[in-house]
C-alpha cells in the first residue's frame, strides 16, 4: 500500500523531533513546519540523483534557514543518499555527517554551508546566476545541457538580515527564472512572536525587487503547494518567491505555533503527544519499509540522470570543443597551457619593472588570466574604476544576455561575496569580486564562509592603506589586513610590484582547496629586481629580495608598498656598515606553509634582530620579530590628507625604519 503525501512528511517530523531529542539540542520547529512543502518539491519536482550527488545538472536545493538541518539531513537519508540513519542518530555529535547547521563536504547533497541566517540565499542566488550564465554560454538549439532550478527555502531571520535585500534586488534584476525561494511564513523566531520586530509587507518588497509573487499558500495543503510550485517553474523571465503559511512545529501539540519549539527538544512526553496527534506509532528512528519506498529516489534519479547523460553525448558529437571545454570546467581543472603562459606572465611582468600602483598591477593580470580562462567572472561592489577590474574582453551579465563574464554587483559587498560563493558551489566559473579593502568589513562573514568551504574564490581588495590618502580614517583599512591572515584557510596576499602581482593571481587561480584575497595598493609603488631564484620563490610566500655577505646583523621584513621603503632603509643600513637582508613577504600564510628548512633559509632563528614594516596594525608582525625586534606600522587610527603626507606623518618612511634597525639592542 503506498503512504499518504502526510505520511511521508510526518517520517521528516518524526527523524527531526528523534533527533534533536538525543542530541539534546537543535530545532525541531522549522522541519516539523516544512515538512509537507519539502515532501511535494522533493517527490515530484526535484531533479536529483541520491547515487551521483555531484551530477552537474541536478537541481539545487539550499536551507537558508540552516538551523532546521534535521530537514535537509532527513531528506537526503529517505531520498536515498549516502546518509544511513546512524548519522542522524549522531545529530550534532563530533565528526558525524549531520552537524549542527548543514556543512558542506560532510554529508552527500548538502550544497552549501548555512547557519549565519540570510547568507543561504546570497548563496542561491550565486547558483541561479551560475545556472544562467552557464546555459547562456554552452546550451545550443536542442541541446540544453546546462538546464536546472535552484530552490531555497527561507525563513523570517533571513529576511530579517540585511544581505537577503542585496541579493534578492540584485537577483530580480538579473531576472533569475529559475530561482524559487519558499518563505516560511510561521510569524516565530527566537524571542517570540515577530510581530514585535518584523512587520514588512513581504510580498510588497520582493514584488518591487521584480519577483514573482506567490502569496498566502497553505504550507501544510499539498495541492496548493504543487500549484504554486508549478506557477513558478512556469515563470521563466523573473525569480519567484512562495509564501507559505506554516505552523512552526506542527504536529506539537502544545509546543507548535510557538518559539517554544524553536530552538529546543519538544521532551519525551511531548514527542509522545506527538506521535500521538501524527498517528505515527513507530520507535524513534524507526522508518517502515513502506515509507522509505515511497521517498526512495534512487532509480527515479538515475533515470534522469542517464536521460541527461545521452543528451551530452549527442552534444559531444555535434558540438565537441563547446563539449570539452563544458567538462573542463566543471571538473575545475586549468586549461592545459596555463602554467606555461602564466609563468610567461610573470617574468614578462618582472622584466617590464613598471613603476604603477599594484592595483594597476592586477589589472594588468587579469586581462592576461581572463583571456586565457573564459572561466574568470569577474565583478566589482560598484567600484570597477578604482579596484580596476575591467579588462578588454568585459562583457557584463543581465537579465537579457546573461552570456557575459562580469557582474555589476552594484554598492552590495556582503550580498557580492555571498553570491561568490554561490556561483563557486556551483561549478563552471571561477569567481572574483572587488571592493576597498575598508568595506571589507560589510562583507566579513561571507568571506569567513568561503574559508571554512574551502570555495577557491578570490576577493580582490585595493587602497589597502593610510597610504590612500584624502578620503580619511573611514576608508583606510589599519586591521583588517591582520583579520584575513587569521582567517583560517584564507590565502592573503599584499604584493609589492607588478611581478609579485603576477604570482599573487597564479597562486589563487591555481588553488582548489580554498579562497585568496588579494590586496593592492591605490597609489604608485617601485618595481623590484630580482633574479630568476628570487623570481621563483616568490610563489612561496617569503623570500630574500636582497642580502648581504654572510650573516645579516639585521633582518627587515616588509609587504606590499611599504618594501619599496624598506629596501631604501636597507640602502642606507648597508653604507654604515650594517650588514642587511630584506624579506619581502607578500603572503604570511603561504610563507608559513613551507618547509621549516626554508622557512629558516628566509628567517634563521640566529638573527633576532629584525624589523617588519608594514602601514598596518603592528601586533600581527610579532610572531615573526620575536621579543628582540620591532615593527613599523600603525597602532591607531589614519586621518585625511593626501597619502604622502600620512605616510610622513605616522613615521610609515625610510628613515623610520632606519631609526628602527639601529635602536635594537
Amino acid at each position: 500500500m503506498s503512504s499518504t503525501r502526510r505520511e511521508l512528511a510526518n517520517a521528516i517530523r518524526a527523524l527531526s523531533m528523534d533527533a534533536v531529542q538525543q542530541a539534546n539540542s537543535g530545532h525541531p520547529g522549522a522541519p516539523m513546519g516544512m515538512a509537507d512543502i519539502a515532501q511535494v518539491l522533493w517527490a515530484d519536482h526535484m531533479q536529483h540523483n541520491p547515487g551521483n550527488p555531484d551530477w552537474a545538472n541536478r537541481d539545487r536545493f539550499v536551507l537558508s534557514n540552516g538551523h532546521g538541518s534535521m530537514l535537509i539531513y532527513s531528506l537526503l537519508h529517505l531520498t536515498g543518499y549516502a546518509l544511513p540513519i546512524e548519522e542522524l542518530r549522531n545529530f550534532r555529535q563530533l565528526h558525524s555527517k549531520t552537524p549542527g547547521h548543514p556543512e558542506y563536504g560532510y554529508a552527500p547533497g548538502v550544497e552549501t554551508t548555512t547557519g549565519p541566517l540570510g547568507q543561504g540565499v546570497s548563496n542561491a542566488v550565486g547558483m541561479a546566476i551560475a545556472e544562467k550564465t552557464l546555459a547562456a554560454q554552452f546550451n545550443q538549439p536542442n541541446f540544453d545541457v546546462v538546464d536546472h532550478f535552484t530552490y531555497c527555502f527561507l525563513g523570517d531571520g533571513c529576511l530579517m538580515e540585511g544581505i537577503s535585500h542585496e541579493v534578492c534586488s540584485l537577483a530580480g534584476t538579473l531576472g533569475l527564472g529559475k530561482l524559487v525561494a519558499f518563505w516560511d511564513d510561521n510569524g516565530i523566531s527566537i524571542d517570540g512572536h515577530v510581530e514585535g520586530w518584523f512587520t514588512d509587507n513581504t510580498p510588497a518588497r520582493f514584488e518591487a525587487y521584480g519577483w514573482q509573487v506567490i502569496a498566502n499558500v497553505d504550507g501544510h495543503d499539498p495541492q496548493a503547494i504543487a500549484d504554486a510550485i508549478a506557477a513558478a517553474k512556469a515563470e521563466t523571465s523573473k525569480p519567484t518567491l512562495i509564501c507559505c503559511k506554516t505552523i512552526i512545529g506542527f504536529g506539537s501539540p502544545n509546543k507548535s505555533g510557538s518559539h517554544d519549539c524553536h530552538g529546543a527538544p519538544l521532551g519525551l512526553e511531548e514527542i509522545k503527544a506527538a506521535r500521538e496527534f501524527l498517528n505515527w506509532p513507530y520507535a524513534p528512528f524507526d522508518i517502515p519499509a513502506d515509507i522509505y519506498a515511497g521517498w526512495d529516489a534512487k532509480a527515479s534519479g538515475a533515470v534522469k540522470e542517464q536521460a541527461w547523460n545521452e543528451k551530452f553525448v549527442a552534444y559531444q558529437q555535434t558540438h565537441p570543443e563547446l563539449a570539452a571545454e563544458l567538462t573542463r570546467r566543471l571538473a575545475g581543472d586549468l586549461p592545459a597551457n596555463f602554467a606555461e603562459k602564466a609563468d610567461a606572465f610573470i617574468q614578462e611582468s618582472q622584466d617590464k619593472s613598471e613603476n604603477v600602483a599594484s592595483r594597476k598591477a592586477s589589472q594588468n593580470s587579469i586581462e592576461t588570466f581572463a583571456t586565457l580562462m573564459p572561466e574568470v567572472l569577474g565583478g566589482s561592489a560598484d567600484l570597477a574604476g578604482s579596484n580596476l577590474t575591467i579588462w578588454s574582453g568585459t562583457k557584463g551579465i543581465s537579465a537579457e544576455d546573461p552570456s557575459g563574464n562580469y557582474i555589476y554587483y552594484g554598492v552590495r559587498e556582503f550580498g557580492m561575496c555571498g553570491i561568490m560563493n554561490g556561483i563557486g558551489l556551483h561549478g563552471g566559473f571561477r569567481p572574483f569580486g572587488a571592493t576597498f579593502l575598508m568595506f571589507m568589513e560589510y562583507a566579513r562573514n561571507a568571506v569567513r564562509m568561503a574559508s571554512l568551504m574551502g570555495i577557491p574564490n578570490i576577493f580582490v581588495y585595493t587602497h589597502d592603506s593610510i597610504g590612500q590618502g584624502e578620503d580619511g580614517p573611514t576608508h583606510q583599512p589599519i586591521e583588517q589586513i591582520a583579520n584575513l591572515r587569521l582567517t583560517p584557510n584564507l590565502a592573503t596576499w599584499r604584493p609589492c610590484d607588478g611581478a609579485e602581482t603576477a604570482v599573487a593571481w597564479k597562486s589563487a587561480l591555481e588553488r582548489k582547496d580554498g579562497p585568496s584575497a588579494l590586496i593592492f595598493s591605490r597609489q604608485g609603488l617601485p618595481a623590484q629586481p630580482r633574479n630568476a631564484q628570487q623570481l621563483s620563490h616568490v610563489a612561496k610566500g617569503g623570500y630574500v629580495l636582497k642580502d648581504c655577505v654572510g650573516s645579516p646583523d639585521v633582518i627587515l621584513i616588509a609587504t606590499g608598498s611599504e618594501v619599496g621603503i624598506t629596501v631604501e632603509a636597507a640602502e642606507q643600513l648597508s653604507d654604515t656598515g650594517m650588514a642587511v637582508r630584506v624579506v619581502s613577504m607578500p603572503s604570511t600564510s603561504v610563507f608559513d606553509k613551507q618547509d621549516a628548512e626554508y622557512r629558516e633559509s628566509v628567517l634563521p632563528r640566529s638573527v633576532t634582530k629584525r624589523v617588519a614594516v608594514e602601514a598596518a596594525h603592528v601586533d600581527f608582525w610579532h610572531k615573526y620579530v620575536g621579543l628582540g625586534g620591532t615593527v613599523v606600522g600603525m597602532s591607531t587610527f589614519g586621518e585625511s590628507a593626501p597619502g604622502a603626507v600620512l605616510l610622513k606623518y605616522f613615521d610609515i618612511t625610510a628613515e623610520a625604519v632606519v631609526k628602527a634597525a639601529k635602536g635594537l639592542n
